[in-house]
């Protein structure tokens, strides 16, 4: 059975990704060092013979380096990474720790095996966000980076530090910049799981400023069955943005969801309404991918539409409420990121 490593399988997009695999029939290493928002809701998995979990900081390069030397694996998918743009304004060093040098020991320890063994595959996950913000058409992978939060900064930074790798060292990765992403096993600091969470808790639902920001959105699996395809057919040292071509402002997206907790005939409560908050510093207004390059070189595309995502991703937080309720409120409910 062939074997991939999963860092920060523990995550939203780790752990959708982990499953995603396992039904391809590989046997997956997880290595997640368990932060705030790892979840622990797929534990079953610790039973399954194809599913091995490490509690583990990338930057341990020498436990890295000895779970690579005794799995050899195929291929690596780094999933780890700090990724909460309001979090990176309050305390960026931890961005700095786990989305770049966690970056250079993962790099560094690939590469060392790579002298003597058989050579590993790399794929990064990224973001859009390194593109910085797009006011008119769409960013291409040769559009250049400008961040504009530590969190976007820091994961720009560990993009070019991969590309260095490939360029120096013949290091075989590939970077995939990913849309917003939504679905299941999301933690509720982000926008698509707080509305559905305040729904359930009958709060108000904030929006930064008058929500006009938009952002492209794809449902988590699709984005997971492009990895899958960028890992099979993708070229070493290549970069693909991955989208879904559906943008959307914030403020659409909430009514939206409004929408179809009523079709559902779910009972809304009289507290659950929209309330615009205070912005957060160096909010970028508008993101958008031209994602033609992986559906020209890989043939890849996204399938499922939001509104469909939507429903399935309500179903399932309707389905799993414990999956919110086993989270500390005191973890996401209270505002952050406006230190400046």
């Amino acid at each position: 059975m062939k074997k991939i490593i999963v860092t920060g399988g523990s995550g939203f997009i780790g752990s959708n990704l982990v499953n995603y695999l396992l039904k391809k029939n590989y046997f997956i290493i997880n290595v997640d060092k368990l932060t705030y928002s790892s979840n622990n809701y797929n534990r079953y998995l610790l039973s399954k013979k194809n599913y091995k979990f490490y509690k583990l900081d990338i930057n341990n390069k020498k436990k890295i380096k000895n779970i690579i030397k005794k799995y050899k694996p195929e291929c690596i998918f780094n999933l780890a990474a700090e990724t909460h743009v309001d979090r990176s304004i309050d305390k960026p060093y931890q961005f700095i720790h786990s989305n770049i040098l966690g970056i250079f020991n993962l790099l560094e320890a690939i590469r060392e095996n790579n002298k003597k063994n058989k050579k590993i595959k790399l794929i990064h996950v990224s973001t859009d966000e390194v593109y910085g913000d797009v006011k008119v058409k769409k960013s291409n992978e040769k559009f250049p980076y400008n961040p504009s939060s530590p969190y976007s900064a820091s994961k720009a930074s560990g993009d070019h530090l991969i590309k260095s790798y490939v360029r120096t060292y013949k290091l075989p990765a590939i970077i995939s910049n990913c849309c917003n992403n939504y679905g299941p096993y999301q933690f509720p600091e982000k926008l698509i799981p707080k509305i559905i969470s305040n729904i359930l808790s009958n709060k108000a639902l904030p929006i930064y400023s008058k929500g006009l920001n938009s952002r492209e959105w794809i449902y988590v699996n699709d984005h997971c069955d492009a990895l899958f395809q960028i890992f099979k057919k993708g070229k070493a040292g290549e970069s693909y943005n991955v989208g879904s071509n559906i943008n959307i402002t914030n403020i659409k997206l909430v009514r939206k969801i409004i929408k179809i907790f009523r079709k559902k005939g779910f009972n809304i409560g009289n507290k659950v309404k929209i309330k615009f908050v205070k912005d957060r510093p160096g909010h970028d207004f508008r993101y958008s991918l031209d994602s033609k390059k992986i559906y020209r070189k890989l043939k890849w595309k996204s399938k499922t539409q939001l509104n469909s995502g939507l429903n399935l991703t309500i179903d399932w937080y309707l389905k799993n409420k414990k999956f919110i309720t086993a989270i500390s409120k005191k973890l996401y409910v209270n505002r952050i990121g406006l230190k400046i």
